[in-house]
């Protein structure tokens, strides 16, 4: 009841002073009421920074001040409570409209709202937002042909619009929007305004025709402002200290070149042409004494206190969010045949041309050549095969950042749905495909036993080589670099699986190394697998002698005992464990805050 009253009374910000970076510093005071409040600045100016203070988005260390909700302190869960459309639209493209609006309905609404209330909410949205039309069409992606910019972007504003807040923020709403585009969107927006919303919006430099639906202005200069008020009165107030608009000039334009020092207008106050800081200060100064910076510190006469540290709280529980995220992450690979699919169909053309490569191995020493360097490859394949995990998490990064901030889902739904995800059809799948195609081309050994064992430690290299993938990708922004450490862990690793050196002749300071390598455990297992129980024979000069696999394997420095099998996969099951955990460590502590 409290939480839904705090959704209802959601009408009024007041923000106080709040320090930024050592380099950029807001000293902050004002009110945005009901209807539509336009922060404006030159690039640089802390737009955007001061949106995410103002939306508890922002990381509160080193800032002090207040944002009070009607009086009241801010509620720690207020970026759950209110809507936020990032400046970069943030939606699954492979899901159409009505299926994104569905999503967000079902995880952000109560879970005292029926799944029916739910679905007609949605269809209203959708009909309020004028998505009609294309509200079964997908939104799109860069392989994926979907709607326009603008209609992406009330898709956007839709699924924030759908727990009804009574506070919207929006960053650069326009950005990548054609003119007519962005008209209609800010037209959309005031019409929301004028039901009694507080929409709030970062924008830079509109055309006319937005500008004029502003009711209250913000202008920023190096994140202190130099006007705060109605946007009606923001021309007269200018004119008063000195700057008169040009007729038919863009309010918003003339602003920008006050700020700048690049309007004609100030060349006429300031002959002397004594720079742009000059300008900045005398505009700093001037807003400072007028008299709607004076009522606006009186109306505020609140004590400083620190901001609240941002909580999350959900509104489903823990499995409805699993079952939701899961479904999404599956429907959008198979959504996607140029991650699934292709995956599978490279797994069998590569399967063919190495079981063509060693088809048949003999039962000499050149087939144990052959089998070794088979094992081998295969291993080693399953390592690097992995490297396409590194996208996992990075090519999502902004929405889930974006999502788990608003409350859609915990941090552990998404990681488990993307890693069951990811193993079962991107690693299962292409592990028993593999098997399946090249076990029986190579002639191993020709048992049913052995063909499961082998398919089980194929995909166990693949699910431990992901994880190691996973732990390394978890946290980094740009997949290149993760696929360079990637790839030097695994050349490195390769050295010590057993076949470029032996094992036993590794100096003693070098050959604890052994046990880092995921290659190492998973070839070991496959040549138990494969060798024990056959017998090789070279027959020269009429001679006939003949090795056991056993043997052969002791050579090696393999231990070929039942325990030696299975201490392979226990040390890969080890090493899932501990890369999972700390991919899933790094994806809970990463920065979700500006």
């Amino acid at each position: 009841m409290l939480v839904l009253l705090a959704v209802l009374i959601l009408h009024r910000i007041f923000f106080l002073k709040a320090p930024r970076h050592v380099d950029l510093f807001f000293f902050l005071s004002g009110i945005m009421k009901p209807g539509l409040n336009a922060i404006m600045g030159a690039t640089g100016s802390g737009k955007s920074s001061f949106l995410d203070v103002l939306a508890a988005r922002k990381d509160p260390s080193g800032l002090s001040g207040q944002v009070l909700i009607d009086g009241a302190p801010q509620p720690p869960n207020f970026k759950c409570l209110s809507g936020y459309v990032v400046q970069d639209d943030v939606v699954m493209g492979t899901l159409t409209v009505r299926e994104n609006l569905r999503f967000s309905a079902v995880l952000r609404l109560p879970a005292s709202i029926s799944r029916q209330e739910k679905e007609e909410k949605v269809e209203r949205l959708i009909q309020e937002l004028g998505l009609g039309k294309v509200a079964d069409s997908r939104v799109g992606t860069q392989m994926i042909r979907g709607i326009s910019g603008g209609e992406r972007k009330r898709t956007n504003i839709g699924m924030e619009l759908i727990i009804d807040p009574s506070v919207l923020f929006l960053d650069e709403p326009t950005t990548g929007l054609d003119a007519s585009t962005a008209c209609s969107v800010l037209l959309l927006l005031k019409r929301m305004a004028n039901h009694g919303r507080t929409i709030i919006l970062s924008i830079h430099q509109p055309r006319y025709s937005i500008y004029r639906l502003f009711d209250n202005l913000t202008l920023l200069v190096n994140g202190k402002q130099v006007y705060h008020g109605l946007a009606p009165d923001a021309l007269d107030y200018f004119s008063d200290i000195g700057y008169t608009c040009e007729p038919h000039n863009n309010p918003a334009d003339f602003f920008l070149d006050v700020i700048n020092g690049d309007s004609t207008a100030v060349a006429r106050n300031n002959p002397d042409n004594n720079g742009h800081q000059a300008i900045e200060d005398k505009l700093v100064q001037e807003y400072k004494t007028c008299n709607s910076y004076r009522q606006t510190k009186a109306e505020l006469g609140k004590e400083l206190q620190h901001i609240p540290i941002p909580t999350i709280t959900y509104n489903t529980g823990f499995f409805t969010q699993f079952r939701w995220v899961l479904h999404r992450t599956f429907w959008n690979l198979a959504l996607n045949p140029q991650t699934s699919v292709a995956q599978v169909l490279v797994t069998a053309f590569l399967a063919l041309v190495v079981g063509a490569l060693f088809f048949d191995a003999s039962f000499d020493q050149t087939g144990v050549q052959n089998r070794f360097g088979a094992l081998f490859f295969i291993t080693v394949n399953q390592c690097f095969g992995s490297l396409s995990s590194a996208e996992l998490f990075i090519t999502e990064r902004k929405l889930f950042v974006h999502e788990y901030i608003s409350g859609y889902y915990r941090v552990s739904v998404y990681f488990l749905s993307k890693v069951l995800a990811d193993i079962i059809s991107l690693r299962t799948i292409p592990a028993v495909v593999f098997t399946c195609i090249i076990y029986y081309m190579i002639g191993l050994k020709d048992t049913g036993a052995a063909f499961i064992l082998f398919m089980f430690t194929v995909a166990l290299v693949a699910y431990t080589a992901t994880s190691m993938s996973l732990a390394i990708s978890a946290d980094q922004n740009v997949v290149a670099i993760a696929n360079l450490y990637m790839t030097i862990s695994f050349v490195f690793m390769m050295i010590f699986a057993g076949l470029l050196v032996n094992l036993p002749s590794i100096a003693e300071w070098l050959v604890w190394l052994k046990y880092l390598s995921i290659p190492r455990y998973g070839f070991a297992a496959l040549q138990i697998n494969e060798f024990v129980g056959l017998e090789f024979c070279e027959t020269k000069n009429t001679t006939t002698r003949c090795e056991s696999g056993e043997l052969i394997l002791e050579k090696q420095g393999v231990d070929y005992s039942s325990w030696g099998l299975w201490q392979n996969h226990v040390a890969l099951l080890v090493m899932n464990v501990i890369f999972l955990s700390i991919a899933y460590l790094k994806l809970r502590f990463i920065k979700k805050f500006t």
